[in-house]
C-alpha cells in the first residue's frame, strides 16, 4: 500500500515492484454488472493497480464514477489510472493516464503533468523504442492475442513480441489483449510480470476469487 500523498517517483516504484495483474474496466463486457461492482471485486482480491476505461458514458457521469474509483483506491492503497481522458484524471486526482496510439501525444501530456504516470499502447517495437523519450513511464505491448475490447486487429502480436519489445527500452511494461490463464507461464518466461486483462475478470463470476487466482499464478511463475 502507498500513502496518498506519495510522490511520483514512489508511485514508479509501487508499479515497479508490486503490479502484477493489471484489470482495466470495461462495463458492457461485465454480464451486466458496473464498474463500480467490478471495482469493488478487483480491489477486494488484491488489485495493486486498476485502469477505468470507459467508452460510452457522457463527461458528466465519467467524472462521477472516477471520483468514486479515486475514493475507493485511495482507500485500497491502489493506483488508478485512467484511460485516455487526462482531463478526467486530472479532475480527478488519477495516479497516471492510459494513451492509446490515436489518443493525445504522451509528450505533449507529459508538459501538462509532469508528475503523473502515463502509459502507452505500443503495437509496433519502433513505439516501445520511442516510449520512454516520448514521456511514458510504461510501456504496453499488445494486442498478443484475439480479444473482444479491440474487433478485427490483425496481426496480433503473440507472446513473441515481448522479447523483442522490451529489450527496446528499460521502461517497465505491461502486457494485453486476448490474454487467459493458461498464458500465463508462458508470458512470464518471456519476460512479463505486469498482466493487463479485461475480460479475464470483467466475466468472470466470482471477480475477487479470480483476481486473487491470477496474482498468485503471476507470482508463482516468476519464482520459477
Amino acid at each position: 500500500m502507498f500513502p496518498q500523498n506519495a510522490t511520483y517517483q514512489e508511485k514508479l516504484i509501487f508499479f515497479r515492484d508490486k503490479v502484477t495483474i493489471y484489470p482495466v474496466s470495461c462495463e458492457p463486457l461485465a454480464n451486466g454488472r458496473s464498474d463500480i461492482q467490478w471495482l469493488e471485486g478487483v480491489l477486494a482480491g488484491g488489485a495493486k493497480i486498476v485502469q477505468l476505461r470507459d467508452k460510452f458514458s457522457d463527461d458528466r457521469s465519467f467524472y462521477q464514477k472516477a471520483l468514486i474509483f479515486r475514493e475507493k483506491t485511495n482507500l485500497a492503497g491502489t493506483l488508478f489510472i485512467v484511460n485516455n481522458r487526462v482531463d478526467i484524471a486530472l479532475l480527478a486526482g488519477a495516479d497516471g493516464v492510459h494513451l492509446g496510439n490515436k489518443d493525445l501525444p504522451a509528450e505533449k501530456v507529459r508538459e501538462i503533468v509532469p508528475d503523473m504516470i502515463i502509459g502507452v499502447s505500443c503495437n509496433e517495437p519502433k513505439q516501445a523504442a520511442s516510449a520512454k523519450i516520448r514521456g511514458a513511464s510504461y510501456f504496453n505491448i499488445g494486442p498478443l492475442y484475439e480479444t473482444e475490447t479491440k474487433k478485427n486487429l490483425t496481426p496480433y502480436l503473440g507472446s513473441e513480441a515481448i522479447e523483442k519489445f522490451s529489450s527496446l527500452s528499460d521502461l517497465p511494461f505491461t502486457v494485453m489483449g486476448g490474454i487467459k490463464r493458461d498464458h500465463i507461464e508462458d508470458l512470464v518466461a518471456k519476460g512479463a510480470r505486469r498482466i493487463a486483462v479485461v475480460t479475464a475478470l470483467t466475466q468472470a463470476k466470482d471477480i475477487a476469487a479470480e483476481t486473487r487466482c491470477w496474482i498468485d499464478e503471476i507470482t508463482r511463475a516468476g519464482v520459477k
